[in-house]
């Protein structure tokens, strides 16, 4: 007989239901991932020619991996394509980095724009409104100065911008730790096990949302939207972005290539400090679907079953279950991106902990500490989602 008398019996119950509901999200956006990843190579067609392509790369002082990761643009498999490096101050460290990519790649048209002119809040934005001017082509491509990608990055994105539908071209990323530190492993945890397969599940059911790692878009469409101006006073600059041109009834269009961001946090306050202004960022975008994520934590749930039967053999069983199946979708996940810190699968249930503690944290406040200063994230400065009803 079940004992639905019992208060903490039910509590059990209900939360190895969310928990088991976690695992199955867990399951079908590991499978999405693994599909993309083995269609990868399909989708890329054969060009007859190809449209003149300028990257921006907005930089701000030395990272982890800062030159592999620059390197990766200057090594692309394109012909005709421009990179336009951008920084605020003549004593930025990055200088020191672009001039090494131009000394290894002297026939490549690789530009770097000094200007200190700050046009609101979003200091990447303000630094790409200085660097516009020195774009020479009708394709953009705005992307992180953490970005790594394959050489064949610009071809998917030719390829994603050509279709008459969309309006700007972005991309998966997973995350590529610069060492094997603990702050570094659990970071990019976060992003392989739960945020990569969860955004590829949100695209299967109907979400199109635009991510930082890739903007890329015509001149035209950056100008029907407000240009680089209707961003600069967002935090959220991608996912504004987004907004604005589902708006104007144009997709955004994921480009059938994996890209890869840098895991470069020393410490767990850095790891903190990157993932509350994060979650308060999200949270401001969506509160509902942010409280709703916390699905993608089962080994959490599965936990507080523990603690509400009261430690009992099976729900102790259910928690190693739990554990090995999220383990087994990790293994997937990390061969999918490339990654191999199999260490990492016993952190699973601390990160799951961790990330429920910054979901709490992130209900609070709107203080949020990006490239050594403090903004705020409120909710009335995000425009809403737009209809694309007819």
């Amino acid at each position: 007989m079940i004992p639905l008398h019992n208060p903490m019996f039910v509590c059990a119950m209900l939360s190895a239901g969310v928990g088991l509901a976690g695992l199955l999200q867990a399951g079908l956006g590991t499978g999405l991932v693994a599909r993309f990843r083995s269609q990868e190579n399909n989708r890329l067609p054969v060009f007859t020619s190809l449209p003149p392509i300028s990257v921006l790369k907005p930089l701000h002082g030395s990272e982890p991996l800062l030159e592999e990761a620059l390197e990766s643009f200057c090594t692309q498999d394109y012909p005709d394509f421009e990179i336009i490096f951008g920084v605020q101050h003549a004593d930025d460290p990055a200088i020191a980095v672009v001039e090494r990519l131009r000394e290894r790649h002297p026939g490549h048209a690789l530009k770097l724009i000094i200007n200190s002119a700050q046009h609101g809040i979003n200091r990447k934005i303000s630094n790409l409104i200085n660097m516009l001017p020195a774009a020479s082509h009708e394709y953009l491509v705005i992307s992180d100065s953490d970005i790594h990608v394959e050489p064949d990055y610009l071809r998917h994105l030719a390829q994603a911008l050509s279709l008459p539908e969309t309006g700007v071209v972005t991309t998966l990323y997973a995350g590529l730790p610069a060492s094997q530190s603990l702050p570094r492993l659990l970071s990019a945890c976060q992003i392989n096990h739960n945020f990569l397969p969860g955004v590829l599940l949100s695209r299967y059911l109907g979400r199109q949302d635009c991510l930082g790692a890739t903007m890329a878009l015509t001149r035209k469409n950056l100008s029907d939207i407000g240009g680089l101006e209707a961003l600069v006073n967002h935090v959220a600059d991608d996912a504004v972005l987004g907004r604005l041109i589902r708006a104007k009834r144009k997709d955004i269009t994921i480009a059938g290539c994996m890209t890869w961001t840098t895991i470069g946090e020393r410490s767990f306050s850095e790891l903190l400090s990157h993932e509350l202004r994060w979650g308060r960022t999200v949270r401001s975008l969506a509160p509902g679907g942010y409280l709703a994520s916390s699905i993608q934590l089962p080994l959490l749930w599965f936990t507080l079953t523990v603690f509400f039967s009261g430690f009992s053999l099976w729900s102790l069983k259910l928690f190693c279950v739990a554990w090995l199946f999220r383990a087994s979708c990790a293994l997937v996940m990390d061969r999918c991106v490339g990654e191999r810190a199999v260490s990492s699968l016993l952190l699973l249930p601390f990160r799951d902990l961790l990330s429920a503690a910054i979901m709490v944290g992130s209900m609070s406040g709107t203080r949020v500490a990006w490239r050594g200063h403090m903004m705020h994230v409120t909710p009335h400065e995000i425009p809403p989602p737009a209809s694309t009803g007819d």
